[in-house]
């Protein structure tokens, strides 16, 4: 190997090829979960940036959050008998880049080439420095070149066969390496927005994508302009379009396109509105919107995405791939082009954070992004000032091949005009119509005039247009269209048959099949009228500890009492330890914060860190004390910059306050369980509130040496099993209301079965306006009146077809009101 002389300036050339003695297997799993396979570092974060199968063995990276020129994040090989061995070389880094070399025969992965017999070499960050994010086939010498892209837009091509690389455009982080006052250094790159992720070449272009804008503002808000995809033909750089955007890749994926000059490539992203999907093919550029199921990886900074994919996971005779974007598993066609557009559909929603995955084994293997000791901008007064834990750690999940399908509802949402100004014959993006089977689309015009607008489907995806139906919506005014199951298309778009400013919004949204009932896996769990509760306090220790600290006790009704200090470890074993200054510690950084939400007769009150108002439902009266005195965990970070919010009997998906917090929140699924705190730990989710009696019997229950103490563990994405989102509740009850004033909003979407009643004490008719927001943030729409007898009540069934994220009412004169809503 001495013809590689550039390696040797680490002094560890000889490692080369070779690993550290293997972990032991036959390690317990929980929900496809191996914590022995739990990847830590000393940053920030941990991350999975690649998963790649390689050699007969699953090669794995990790990253730290922001270090361009190493850190003490790891490559890792896994045998298929699961043994983990770490590359002593390793050098770390920011990197999730990889591409297969077919004519070298070689992985690159990160700043790694790993040839086909697990021999693997190291390009320095000293020769090549900058936070790696994308490989690409070079566009002129692709059999002995290779081309890296960085997320400061660093660009580099490396000969395959020395590893030496060439600078093409110099990265940011050098540039600011050289400012003396490196606190107010600003970026400022070749192309718009900031922080890399997408990179690919073909069609003679290398195409390249940033998801982020830099600056304070970008930090706060999260629908101002950011991020920028854009391409590059050897010479210049063009800009194509200024959102942001992620995922950059083709039908020939890690490989590269088999055919570069008329494969296509594909693009995702995203804005405020909607997710956004590009395709290149015959040299130009065409977009579409696809619905958000989540909205935790909005974010003008672009730092919650990580690296969303488009993966062929399949087998030589399917051509559809997987791909992931804002919470949702899709189903994409591998032939996807601007005249072949059928078969997006959706498949299940999702909580994990992940990196990258791929088909191993006859499983998916998803690399996660799961414990960030930083939690970085994601503080909340809802956590009460509680840290992330205290080592950064992320780990892999192994599931079935079918397990996309099988996650949470795929219902979801987006804009294709936001409070945007249109001109006569302005066409919006196409949105994706097909795949769900209730959808409808809210229209707001915001003009002085009657617009009409039409509806036009493309029913093939061929990018063949006809009216699908048109709708004439008055000056100030918003309507409400539901479509029917005969109204097939595979694409829709709006088309405005006046100037004026408007909002058009869509909602998807399928029947949950969930029941109400736990799944097993949950049994042993705390009743929430159960009086007695094993139960404590949870954090991630630091300093390599490597273990999850326990400070137990044991509840009487809302009454703690102390039992002890306990540690969970790699082979899941609760272990009793004396060790009083982490159990002070603990008991007194992890203390429960008091009342951070507001329990009345009506509903949950949040009142949020911007000062809004928000009403949530009631679940078992239980929970009222219980939240009262402060003995359940209301909010906690349990996957990198994603918080979990358990409040009176239901879990909710809580994006940071910089994608528009509660907002956008979203229930996941309602219980009956008293828990106590839950955390992660080594990419799994655990909690505590067992009933000891009952503990035993359930293998996602670990109980202590010495029967004391019991923590349950699992994956996050297992709360979708615990049962659909169900309460009661609405924003007034007996309630003193003013006439023409708005009451708070009261959360109704991702609900199945809603029913409504209305009632007030005024001796003559009342009529209530119902509002619906379906975006989150506005607008509002008004989407019926309804008229209430004096002395009498008034029940309404929503239809199946009606969704929107929040609604609110209005009296048209004072009285005192009632507006009860359950949720079955």
């Amino acid at each position: 190997m001495k013809k590689y002389s550039l390696l040797t300036l680490l002094g560890w050339l000889v490692l080369c090829g070779q690993f550290a003695k293997a972990q032991t297997p036959n390690k317990p799993s929980f929900s496809g979960i191996y914590p022995h396979l739990a990847m830590y570092n000393k940053e920030g974060e941990c991350g999975t940036g690649a998963v790649v199968p390689w050699a007969g063995k699953l090669w794995v990276i990790t990253y730290g959050p922001h270090l361009p020129f190493g850190s003490s994040d790891k490559l890792y090989e896994v045998s298929a008998d699961l043994k983990q061995t770490v590359f002593p070389g390793s050098i770390g880094g920011t990197p999730a880049n990889r591409m297969i070399h077919s004519e070298s025969k070689q992985l690159f992965i990160g700043p790694y080439a790993i040839d086909d017999k697990s021999n693997v070499r190291v390009i320095p960050y000293k020769a090549m420095p900058g936070r790696h994010t994308g490989n690409a086939r070079h566009l002129t010498d692709p059999t002995k070149k290779i081309l890296y892209g960085t997320m400061e837009e660093g660009f580099y091509e490396v000969d395959v066969a020395t590893l030496k690389p060439t600078m093409l455009y110099e990265d940011g982080n050098i540039d600011r390496a050289k400012a003396a006052d490196k606190s107010t250094y600003q970026f400022k790159g070749l192309l718009p927005g900031t922080h890399g992720k997408g990179f690919y070449s073909g069609q003679g272009v290398a195409v390249y994508s940033n998801n982020g804008e830099p600056g304070k503002r970008a930090e706060i808000d999260f629908d101002i302009e950011s991020g920028v995809l854009a391409e590059w033909d050897g010479k210049d750089w063009k800009v194509v379009r200024r959102n942001q955007f992620v995922e950059v890749t083709g039908p020939g994926g890690i490989y590269g396109n088999k055919n570069p000059e008329t494969d296509p490539i594909w693009a995702t992203g995203w804005d405020h509105k909607s997710v956004l999907l590009g395709v290149r093919d015959n040299n130009k550029w065409t977009f579409y919107r696809l619905p958000k199921a989540s909205h935790s990886y909005d974010g003008a900074h672009g730092w919650n995405t990580e690296w969303p994919r488009i993966r062929d996971v399949g087998t030589a005779a399917k051509s559809d791939y997987l791909m992931t974007m804002h919470g949702m598993f899709w189903q994409f066609p591998g032939k996807f082009t601007s005249k072949s557009s059928a078969g997006i559909r959706p498949r299940s929603s999702y909580l994990k954070v992940i990196g990258d995955y791929t088909r191993w084994n006859d499983q998916l293997v998803f690399g996660c992004d799961d414990s960030a000791q930083r939690e970085f901008l994601n503080k909340r007064k809802a956590k009460g000032g509680i840290e992330g834990p205290g080592q950064s750690n992320s780990n892999l999940w192994f599931t079935s091949l079918n397990l996309p399908d099988q996650l949470g509802p795929n219902t979801a949402e987006g804009s294709v005009w936001l409070n945007e100004a249109v001109n006569a014959g302005d066409v919006s993006d196409p949105m994706l119509f097909a795949g769900w089977p209730h959808r409808s689309v809210w229209i707001q015009n915001n003009g002085d005039t009657e617009v009409s607008f039409a509806l036009e489907a493309d029913k093939d995806g061929n990018g063949s247009w006809s009216e699908l139906k048109s709708v004439s919506v008055k000056p100030k005014a918003s309507q409400r269209i539901d479509f029917k199951n005969g109204e097939k298309g595979e694409w829709v778009r709006i088309k405005s048959g006046k100037a004026t400013n408007v909002s058009a919004h869509f909602y998807y949204s399928t029947d949950d099949k969930r029941t109400t009932s736990p799944d097993a896996i949950f049994n042993g769990l705390t009743q929430a009228t159960t009086g007695k509760s094993t139960a404590g306090l949870i954090y991630g220790l630091g300093d390599d500890r490597r273990a999850l600290a326990l400070a137990a006790r044991d509840y009487e009704g809302s009454k703690a009492k102390e039992v002890g200090y306990y540690e969970l470890d790699a082979d899941m074993k609760l272990v009793r330890k004396e060790d009083q200054k982490t159990l002070d510690f603990v008991k007194t950084k992890f203390a429960i914060p008091q009342k951070v939400v507001t329990v009345d007769a009506s509903s949950v009150l949040v009142v949020d860190d911007k000062g809004r108002r928000w009403r949530l439902p009631l679940g078992n009266e239980a929970f009222t004390g219980l939240t009262d005195q402060s003995a359940l965990r209301i909010c906690r970070e349990v996957a990198t910059e994603r918080d979990l919010f358990n409040c009176h009997g239901t879990f909710y998906e809580l994006p940071a306050e910089n994608a528009d917090g509660y907002a956008k929140i979203r229930p996941v699924s309602s219980h009956n369980f008293r828990i106590n705190d839950y955390a992660s730990y080594r990419g799994l989710l655990v909690m505590t509130g067992l009933d000891a009696d009952k503990a035993a019997a359930n293998k996602h229950i670990i109980v202590s040496n010495d029967k004391k103490a019991a923590v349950w563990a699992g994956a996050i994405d297992d709360l979708w099993k615990l049962g659909k989102p169900t309460g009661h509740g609405g924003p007034w009850k007996n309630a003193k209301v003013n006439a023409n004033e708005a009451s708070d909003p009261y959360l109704i979407g991702f609900y199945d079965k809603k029913k409504m009643t209305l009632s007030h004490n005024a001796t003559t008719p009342v009529t209530f306006t119902l509002e619906a927001d379906p975006v989150g943030n506005g607008p509002w729409m008004e989407y019926k009146t309804f008229t209430v007898e004096p002395g009498k009540s008034l029940d309404f069934e929503f239809p199946a077809a009606f969704a929107a994220r929040w609604i609110r009412f209005k009296t048209d004169k004072s009285c005192q009101a009632t507006t009860e809503l359950v949720y079955r």
